[in-house]
């Protein structure tokens, strides 16, 4: 099951309906106690942050977040001294271009207040 499947389900049930009947559960069903309502309210949350934390990782490079390796910073060094852009670096890198500007900061390449440019 997807969790925006089971988003819909845990929804579902805190407003007090079954989900696969779509009928109204009884005042005295389980999933009509105050406690447990608000446990679903709370794994609401807790998913619609996942599932958007997800999205937002799957936009991300490849590479991202990932440790650099010393090949990957001499390459680095040697792509950015013949003048690639940040936009070629970050592409052949599948890094984004703050990790690229940070890493050329980091190595000595750029001056930090290249970042705030």
């Amino acid at each position: 099951m997807e969790m925006s499947e089971a988003l819909e389900v845990i929804k579902l049930l805190s407003d007090g309906i079954d989900p696969e009947t779509g009928e109204l559960l009884t005042d005295n069903h389980i999933f009509n106690n105050p406690k447990v309502i608000r446990s679903l309210f709370v794994a609401i949350k807790a998913l619609e942050h996942s599932i958007k934390t997800n999205r937002r990782r799957k936009l991300l490079p490849e590479n991202a977040g990932k440790p650099w390796t010393e090949d990957e910073d001499s390459q680095l060094i040697e792509e950015f001294d013949k003048g690639e852009n940040m936009a070629q670096l970050s592409k052949h890198h599948l890094r984004t271009k703050g990790a690229i500007t940070a890493r050329l900061v980091r190595l000595g390449k750029i001056n930090d207040s290249f970042r705030y440019l």
